[in-house]
């Protein structure tokens, strides 16, 4: 052959690589959004698939990332737990997706976790919940017990003076597993166990007539008592209005909810509420630039004046800067890469701080507790000096206390046990 031929050949092949480098540059990062838009639990997971619909948006319009725009993936898992697993494979497996954000429950993110971990993909989980996990494919950008629940039992203890309590939760795994981290932490505190009532109600419970009154009975011995709630969903607004129909108001035995928020008070008589708490990481009346921008984008993405802000959509928020951040590092979306990249990635949150991406996949907050007004927004009245980094497994629980997580390198592993110095190979070792 001749040079003239070699040399035309060599040039084919060049052009050839340039041009599908150039295709491949200009395919879009795929963004599957995970979040229940039917069903008991579209109120909340509604909100937070419009709120990533307006981050990457807001990506696009600056870029998008590394010259590539990203392109939303929605499905609707129609707050069905085994078809989250369903549409999160058809995420990974069919659509290819990069990324997901998504979930709120956490027997739903229990549903997605085998199949992320099987293909290989990424989730981002914005919701508060119970802990006792740690995936290398799983990045938990809601608070960890230590980030809420403990902070809020200090709060109460130390503020108020109060000395019984009422853990009172639907049934099913996080507040199981919170109140199981309470309990002992409140029995390693002094408190008695009579001092202590627990109580389950399912999904959507509205008969809290015969609960309320054992609540009543229970917090009249002349010992200060409140509720610690894990109550989720629509289950709250009759467990509130029951409270003021049997006169318990606030200053007689206060409510501090972990799954009320700006979002569920929304559109509801906030008057039996008034003065009862919430311990959240982030409150839309929250003073700082950031957040004000955050809350103009956010109207202005749904067109009402009235349009509130959450907790949870902060996650996202924190979450999805995280990956951008991570994507550039690592110069792609090479899902090995990312995994690498995050770790020590720090963002703005939306209280004037900033969130860092800790070894254990989870992310480091300001713990916030909020009094509700009439209005349905919360008056902050505590928070912890500095952010407070998320523990995976619990200091309270024997299965847990020993363990630690770290994805670095050389250790890559999410339960290491500190006393036998060995690692347990799964995300979840302790029983919820």
């Amino acid at each position: 052959m001749s040079i003239k031929k070699h040399v035309k050949l060599g040039l084919s092949a060049l052009a050839l690589s340039v041009s599908l480098n150039s295709v491949a540059a200009e395919d879009p990062i795929k963004v599957g959004i995970l979040h229940s838009l039917s069903g008991t639990m579209a109120i909340s997971e509604s909100t937070l698939k419009d709120t990533m619909l307006m981050l990457i948006e807001k990506q696009n319009a600056e870029g998008g990332i590394l010259g590539r725009q990203l392109e939303p993936v929605v499905v609707d898992p129609a707050s069905n737990w085994p078809l989250f697993a369903e549409k999160a494979r058809e995420l990974l497996a069919k659509e290819k997706v990069d990324v997901i954000f998504g979930n709120w429950t956490s027997v739903s993110r229990k549903s997605v976790l085998p199949v992320v971990e099987e293909l290989n993909g990424l989730l981002f989980y914005p919701v508060q919940y119970e802990g006792e996990e740690s995936s290398e494919n799983v990045f938990y950008t809601g608070a960890a017990p230590n980030q809420q629940a403990i902070p809020a039992v200090d709060y109460l203890m130390n503020e108020i003076g109060v000395e019984r309590w009422v853990l009172a939760g639907t049934d099913y795994v996080y507040p199981r597993t919170t109140n199981k981290i309470l309990e002992t932490y409140l029995k390693d505190a002094g408190v008695s166990a009579d001092d202590i009532m627990i109580n389950y109600t399912p999904f959507g419970h509205s008969n809290w007539q015969s609960i309320v009154s054992d609540i009543k009975k229970f917090g009249s011995t002349g010992k200060k008592t409140a509720v610690v709630s894990t109550i989720n969903g629509d289950a709250n607004v009759p467990f509130y209005r029951e409270l003021a129909n049997q006169g318990i108001d606030a200053a007689d035995i206060p409510v501090v909810a972990f799954s009320v928020g700006e979002q569920e008070l929304s559109g509801i008589d906030t008057g039996p509420l008034v003065g009862h708490l919430a311990a959240w990481n982030y409150f839309m009346s929250v003073d700082s630039d950031a957040n004000y921008d955050f809350i103009d984008a956010w109207v202005e993405h749904t067109g009402k004046e009235d349009a509130v802000t959450n907790d949870p959509m902060e996650a996202h928020y924190i979450g999805f800067n995280m990956y951008v951040e991570a994507v550039k590092k690592a110069g792609t979306t090479d899902v090995e890469a990312v995994k690498d990249a995050i770790i020590g990635v720090a963002v703005p949150n939306l209280t004037g701080g900033y969130a860092t991406m800790m070894p254990n996949h989870h992310i480091t907050k300001p713990v916030l507790i909020g009094e509700i007004q009439d209005n349905g927004q919360f008056s902050v009245v505590w928070e912890t000096p500095s952010t407070v980094a998320g523990d995976a497994w619990s200091d309270f629980l024997p299965g847990s206390k020993d363990l630690i997580s770290d994805w670095r390198k050389p250790m890559k592993c999410g339960n290491f046990n500190v006393v036998t110095g060995s690692c347990g190979g799964k995300a979840e070792v302790a029983s919820n």
